[in-house]
């Protein structure tokens, strides 16, 4: 499909810097097919949804990502070097996002970090070497640790990795540690949050448990090619990068029969969404899941395992809003955002969220 159809006018001040407070009053816009949009609350969702229907959620932990050191060559002058790590390929190797990457070659060394002052060694630097090249500034770096040890270090020298239009106007601050962290995360190895899940708060689980409304936690590590733009003029022309994932069988069997029993899948997020999706068999039943996916969904996907998604609002051209537009219609989507920002719904990682239900669902089945 061209991708200009999934552009839309977005005003810059609709992109939100800071999440609504508390979690739970952020705007909810519930999206079914055949009625008009229909404005609530987080807070609400227990109204939305029936006992035994069953929430999905990523319990992937945000890592801080982003690291600035020096790149060494023999015979060059050091060259100040920043790499975004979003796919990890073994114990000690990374794929990441490199700025300058042109600069970079294979064979060269990266430092980060700095010295520590009178130390007989230097536990304050990580270095890597670059093994490879990729497209778009992807490179992929070995590291002289490994395991633990690694992830220690970079726990260490790292920062949070906020998205570049929010990281772009300000910087990040201890705030973002607590607000870019969903309250039930706890699988480190994102560099982005799975940020429909930050409108949830103990209170509003507690409230869906007694409701009876089961809660399932499956992992996915949200990588930085979630931030890359669509370039390409078709969508056929995109490539997604891969990022890792796990579904268990017991979680799988336990959503089997919550659908099997009536019950409807609701997604928290497309990283869920697209972790069931690549998890379930075509006749849409869930199996175990381990290892990478670059699920691309587009329209004209057929949706096997999710029955609701619960979203933040996404931005133009972006592979996130073409997996709304599949999951709901595309002009349902396009009309929804246009009463979203004619009503001043906030965007995108710290916005306000959608409750959305697919095409062709019945409007009475749809709450």
């Amino acid at each position: 499909m061209r991708v200009d159809l999934f552009d839309f006018d977005l005003p810059e001040a609709s992109i939100a810097l800071r999440p609504a407070e508390p979690r739970g009053s952020a705007r909810l816009l519930v999206v079914a097919p055949g009625a008009a949009p229909a404005d609530r609350t987080v807070r609400e969702l227990p109204d939305l949804l029936r006992p035994g229907d069953a929430l999905v959620f990523n319990d992937t932990r945000v890592i801080p990502a982003r690291l600035h050191g020096v790149r060494t060559r023999p015979g060059a002058p050091g060259q100040r070097t920043e790499v975004m790590l979003h796919l990890r390929e073994g114990p000690d190797r990374w794929r990441a996002f490199a700025r300058p990457a042109k600069r970079l070659a294979p064979g060269d060394r990266l430092t980060f970090g700095r010295a520590v002052e009178g130390a007989a060694c230097d536990l304050g630097l990580l270095l890597a070497t670059v093994i490879a090249k990729g497209d778009a500034g992807e490179v992929v770096l070995g590291f002289d640790l490994a395991g633990p040890m690694l992830d220690e270090r970079i726990a260490s020298l790292g920062e949070l990795p906020l998205p570049p239009y929010i990281a772009g106007k300000r910087p990040t601050d201890e705030r973002d540690a607590r607000d870019y962290q969903t309250v039930y995360a706890r699988e480190p190895g994102a560099v982005a949050a799975p940020t429909a899940g930050l409108h949830f708060t103990d209170d509003l689980l507690a409230r869906l448990d007694g409701m009876g409304v089961s809660r399932h936690h499956l992992t996915l590590h949200v990588g930085a090619g979630t931030f890359l733009p669509v370039k390409a003029e078709d969508t056929q022309a995109h490539r997604m990068h891969a990022e890792i994932g796990h579904l268990d069988r017991t979680t799988a069997d336990a959503l089997n029969a919550a659908r099997s029993a009536g019950g409807r899948i609701v997604a928290v997020g497309t990283t869920a969404m697209r972790l069931l999706e690549s998890a379930a068999t075509p006749e849409g039943r869930l199996a175990p899941f381990s290892g990478p996916t670059d699920i691309f969904i587009t329209p004209g996907y057929r949706f096997r395992a999710v029955d609701a998604l619960m979203t933040n609002f996404h931005l133009p051209r972006s592979t996130l809003f073409m997996l709304v537009s599949a999951f709901s219609g595309l002009e349902t989507m396009r009309a929804a955002y246009v009463h979203a920002i004619a009503a001043g719904y906030r965007f995108y990682s710290y916005g306000d969220a959608s409750l959305l239900f697919p095409a062709g669902a019945e409007t009475s089945d749809a709450t």
